[in-house]
């Protein structure tokens, strides 16, 4: 099985998707829209993941490849493939699909946790999601429901956190991705100081959160394995 993902800055890779995808005997392919990669066929790949990255999905003249990306990730989920979008991807999936990206009331930035809604354990890709969840957050917009989409999962900052539609689309604001380099790598990206707010931690915080990561990381592994089964 062909896993393909977009990127949108060196700094922010497909981290526990790569390895995952390496112990399922899956190939891994990439499309680089910063270094200027072309996307590949639509049809010759089986699953989409779309990752995070600084930019905004709305600058447009700033990064010109956000336009063919959208166009791609419409015709991927247009093709009825799976697509998981993860911070700045689930953004972008939202906007393909007809919801609205905007700045968020509160910029949520370190390790905060997310609660699954009731209505998640009606969904098998999320059988498994704990009560709560301590997760990455590195986002100051967030996104409307696109239509048809079911909200499974809100944080104390951003209420709309993950959501499936189609039954084979997932978009979650958070990083759900990240291994300990990742977060370095994350935070040594940032030229500049971050903001201060209640949903903000500083850089030394988010660097001691490795604790956080496998929990999520089996989340992470239980949605993948779900999304794939049978293709």
């Amino acid at each position: 099985m062909n896993i393909h993902y977009l990127q949108h800055a060196s700094t922010e890779g497909p981290g526990q998707i790569a390895p995952w995808a390496t112990e399922r005997g899956h190939t891994l392919s990439a499309t680089h829209w910063y270094r200027g990669d072309a996307a590949p066929d639509p049809e010759s790949i089986d699953f989409l993941a779309i990752m995070g990255g600084g930019m905004n999905i709305y600058e447009h003249r700033n990064h010109p490849w956000l336009m063919p990306e959208k166009d791609f990730i419409a015709a991927v989920i247009g093709k009825g493939k799976p697509v998981l979008g993860i911070c700045l991807g689930a953004q972008l999936v939202a906007d393909v699909m007809g919801g609205k990206v905007f700045q968020a009331p509160e910029i949520e930035i370190g390790w905060f946790p997310v609660r699954p809604l009731a209505v998640v354990r009606q969904h098998p890709l999320f059988a498994h999601f704990p009560a709560e969840l301590t997760v990455l957050h590195w986002h100051g917009d967030t996104f409307s429901l696109p239509p048809g989409a079911t909200l499974l999962a809100s944080s104390d900052a951003c209420a709309n956190q993950a959501f499936i539609c189609d039954g084979n689309v997932v978009g979650v604001q958070f990083h759900i991705e990240v291994r300990p380099e990742d977060v370095r790598s994350f935070a040594q990206g940032e030229t500049a100081p971050l903001p201060e707010g209640k949903y903000i931690q500083s850089l030394d915080e988010i660097l001691a959160g490795d604790s956080c990561i496998p929990p999520v990381h089996r989340v992470l592994t239980d949605i993948l394995d779900a999304m794939t089964a049978g293709l």
